[in-house]
């Protein structure tokens, strides 16, 4: 973690690879790097659940709610670091179940 100043303030912080960090609930984080496949796929929720995208996809906008299914089924698909995997779907659970359903 490194904490950011400017002009001698601290303004925020910021997490070296959080990705790495991922987990539901309070449980401890997986101390094994993540895996390759599930980088993509962190990107790819944070930007679902982060406007302007988020508004898209409430708007149920064709494209936003492919983009949102087609991350919900490859984090169901996801093999290796299921915990990780398991942490993002619970991020975009709720968006998948309003606004995802077919």
């Amino acid at each position: 973690m490194a904490l950011l100043v400017q002009h001698g303030t601290v303004v925020g912080w910021s997490l070296t690879d959080p990705v790495r960090y991922l987990t539901t609930g309070f449980a401890a984080p997986d101390p094994a790097p993540p895996s390759p496949a599930i980088r993509p796929l962190f990107t790819e929720c944070l930007d679902l659940v982060t406007t302007p995208l988020l508004y898209q996809v409430k708007d149920r906008d064709p494209a936003a709610v492919a983009r949102l299914q087609a991350a919900d089924e490859a984090l169901r698909a996801q093999r290796e670091d299921r915990h990780r995997a398991d942490a993002l779907l619970s991020l975009i659970g709720n968006l998948v179940e309003d606004y995802g359903n077919r």
